[in-house]
């Protein structure tokens, strides 16, 4: 939503018009509608107003965007961006979209599902981000930039009650240690609310709850006007339960009906999980003239989850999958800035070194201690070596030209164990193996050269006229799932994806500044692209998962992004995504036929509905002192395919329709919200698994089980500022 400036007081007719927005996409700040890149921001004020709890949320305010909590999951982020992402998130793999707090990348999926606490803006680039930000950036870049201290005593304590006895409290402040040189800041906040369901087999335990843990400590120094040092931590724990899907057949071994309500499960598996993430980051920026810029950032993060997953969705000890992952990483930045009269530029050196650890048991069995247990266990290290630089030169006062490369080499080494176990083998048991699949060390490197070339003329102050080419890559890596006895060449490793994105755009603002109109039309020519396809044998015992490079495809598409400030108190936005992508080479080897297959017309790409939209409206007026806002949104989204091949579990399209309201008190020390979501309580799957039992099943089972997104909700919200 748009914010509204004013001016002229002393004419009859105030000046409307909307207000500017700074971004960092191309790591300076700039204005947004100078800057060639498709870019959405999202202010801190404005995600309070809307009642935007975590980042999954913005899904329905972006085109051609998907965020969505992972399958199984409470913490875990799906991300695409205009067809490219992650589908599988086991330990190792490689993200398509890139996500960054305060600046530091952050590599694995799980905890990425990050909460609004303490947030100055969160930043969505569309399309390839290989220079400036890297490898995994082919999708796009979420940037997540907490609030800078101002080191003026403040404190802020909201909280939160909803449906499904939703209980939130946060905790926000700073306090001044040295006067106008070192600031303290804090944040904190806990986050509880009942399942939308149950677990029924096991005395109606929660499923789809909440219960999390966060925080987050700052220490700002300011020793001179050109220095700036930020030292911050922040530690998440997730205790909610592990979540039970919803079967959309019947059981074949059970007989058990698909039941009525999709957040019921008859899930028999142990409902505990954990969720844990730290992080602590040293920034320094040094501005060592009118022109140049320093800046360096150290980071170490690390996180570690464990629970388990019901395939199957059954009271009996088959298809349950215990697992655990554990990561750890640390990189360093330089990075420097120039800002001249004809030159803007960045450049800087890059490092990482991280490493992602895991184990899964998949149960194979009807009762203990009958039955068969899959282990699959390892580790993937990963060195990255990167250096950048992009610059932007003013040909003349409307003309200029970008050009940029950055080189990264990747290395990895991996170890991986798989083998088939006697009995229903627990994550800590010794087990008697009775078949083993791989056991293997392998590494491997990658180079990558990544440009980008860009054109853009202002042709007017309000008016951006820009075309672009763009390369990124996606790292290459090592299956960790690998069976070598079943597929002999399983331990080779698979080689990075590379997108080629061409993008022409306009950014415009008519109507005397009151009307915003941002428009991008892009091709991405996708190679190389790394597939999981995961088959069971004809014996229904063993599942065999390879990543393949066997992917390419092609994707066309437009996004319109549009604000509008019809009055002083009425402002209306609307975003299309449409997008036009199809696999054009796709073959997998197929275990029971012993053969390369070509799938390439079956296949097509998940998680991206062909159209997205969103219509919001935000209105004001002063209520006894106090200000109204109400702000309303309906979202769409066209028909969805889960995985790369077609399957029941696909999602039609379906529409969110969210309503707000919210009172702030005169100097803004008291504000009150109230905040439906999803008020038609439109059922909506966003994930699942798919083992149907005509492409052989699991263990026996028809495992086709769904995730879905949240009911309708309502959420009252009272803060104080002091």
């Amino acid at each position: 939503m748009p914010q509204l400036s004013f001016a002229g007081e002393a004419e009859e007719t105030s000046v409307i018009m909307l207000e500017e927005i700074t971004v960092t996409a191309r790591k300076i700040s700039e204005n947004l509608q100078r800057v060639p890149v498709a870019v959405t921001s999202f202010g801190g004020t404005e995600l309070g107003r809307q009642g935007i709890e975590d980042i999954t949320e913005l899904q329905q305010r972006l085109p051609n965007t998907t965020l969505q909590v992972s399958r199984g999951t409470n913490s875990t982020l799906t991300a695409y961006v205009r067809g490219i992402g992650q589908q599988d998130p086991l330990w190792g793999f490689e993200p398509g979209v890139g996500i960054y707090i305060d600046g530091v990348y952050i590599a694995r999926p799980q905890g990425a599902v990050l909460d609004v606490l303490d947030v100055e803006r969160i930043e969505v680039l569309r399309g390839p981000q290989g220079t400036l930000y890297g490898k995994n950036t082919i999708g796009g870049a979420v940037k997540y930039e907490t609030k800078r201290l101002s080191g003026d005593p403040s404190f802020y304590l909201e909280g939160r009650y909803g449906s499904y006895n939703q209980m939130d409290a946060k905790i926000t402040g700073q306090l001044p240690v040295v006067a106008d040189k070192l600031f303290f800041g804090f944040g904190g906040a806990t986050l509880n609310r009942d399942g939308f369901g149950s677990f029924l087999s096991q005395g109606n335990k929660e499923n789809y709850n909440k219960s999390l843990l966060t925080g987050r400590l700052k220490l700002e120094f300011h020793p001179t006007e050109n220095f700036f040092m930020r030292l911050s931590g922040d530690i998440t724990q997730d205790n909610s339960n592990s979540k039970g899907g919803h079967r959309l057949t019947p059981s074949l071994i059970m007989g058990e009906p698909v039941l009525d309500n999709v957040f019921d499960t008859a899930a028999g598996a142990d409902v505990d999980s954990k969720v844990r993430t730290r992080g602590l980051s040293l920034q320094m920026e040094w501005q060592m003239s009118d022109h140049w810029t320093a800046k360096s950032i150290s980071a170490y993060r690390s996180g570690d989850s464990d629970g388990v997953i019901d395939f199957d969705n059954t009271a009996l000890s088959s298809a349950d999958v215990a697992g655990f992952y554990e990561d750890h990483q640390f990189s360093q930045e330089l990075q420097f800035s120039y800002i001249g009269e004809k030159l803007k530029a960045v450049s800087g050196l890059y490092y990482y070194d991280g490493e992602s650890c895991g184990q899964f048991n998949l149960l194979l069995g009807l009762a203990p201690p009958i039955g068969l247990t899959l282990e699959n266990s390892g580790c993937v290290d990963t060195r990255s070596y990167a250096i950048y630089a992009q610059g932007t030169y003013y040909v003349t006062d409307k003309l200029s030209v970008t050009l940029g490369g950055r080189y990264t080499r990747d290395e990895k080494e991996a170890d991986v164990f798989q083998g088939i176990f006697l009995g229903l083998k627990m994550m800590n048991d010794e087990g008697l193996l009775i078949l083993p699949n791989s056991d293997f060390v392998n590494d491997h490197a990658w180079s990558r050269f990544s440009p980008h070339v860009g054109v853009e003329y202002q042709a007017q102050d309000d008016l951006l006229l820009y075309a672009s080419y763009k390369n990124g890559f996606k790292s290459g890596g090592i299956d960790m799932r690998a069976n070598q006895r079943l597929l002999a060449s399983a331990n080779e490793p698979y080689n990075p994806e590379i997108v080629d994105a061409f993008e022409i755009g306009l950014k415009s603002e008519v109507w005397d500044s009151r009307l915003r109109l941002n428009l991008a039309g892009f091709y991405n020519k996708y190679k190389e692209q790394q597939i999981t396809v995961q088959r069971v044998t004809d014996t229904g015992l063993e599942l065999v998962s390879q990543v393949i490079n066997a992917g390419r495809s092609e994707m066309k598409g437009l996004e319109l992004e549009a604000v509008a400030a019809v009055t002083a108190d009425l402002s209306l936005t609307m975003t299309v995504g449409f997008i036009d992508a199809d696999f054009t080479k796709g073959a997998f080897f197929d275990p029971n036929l012993g053969e390369v297959v070509d799938i390439s017309e079956n296949f097509v790409v998940s998680n991206t509905p062909e159209w997205s939209s969103n219509v919001g409206f935000s209105y004001r007026r002063e209520v006894a002192d106090w200000m109204m806002n109400v702000v309303g949104n309906w979202a769409w989204r066209s028909s969805i395919h889960i995985f790369e091949i077609p399957s029941q579990l696909d999602t039609p399209g379906y529409g969110l329709v969210n309503l707000g309201v919210t009172f702030t008190s005169p100097e803004d020390k008291w504000n009150i919200g109230l905040h439906g979501k999803n008020i038609f309580d439109k059922e909506h799957r966003i994930a699942g698994y798919n083992f149907a039992a005509e492409t052989g099943g699991l263990g026996g089972e028809d495992v086709v089980i769904g995730y879905y997104g949240d009911p309708a909700t309502v959420t009252l919200t009272v803060g104080l500022k002091f």
